[in-house]
């Protein structure tokens, strides 16, 4: 089951230290940093029905 509400304890952190790895880094760079954490993220979920509701979640217009 793919989690979608709010769940990080310090979601406002999180974001923050988020940017803080992309400052000063070139569009290139921060879309490789990106594709990392995704693959990062994807291994450790493992789970494949999890995952591919999270590709159809993300391709879905935000509300």
């Amino acid at each position: 089951m793919l989690t979608t509400t709010p769940n990080i304890a310090d979601a406002d952190g999180f974001y923050a230290a988020l940017l803080a790895l992309h400052e000063g880094k070139t569009k290139a760079q921060s879309d490789a940093i990106n594709a990392r954490i995704i693959l990062v993220l994807a291994n450790h979920i493992g789970d494949q029905k999890v995952l591919a509701a999270a590709l159809a979640t993300a391709t879905q217009p935000e509300k």
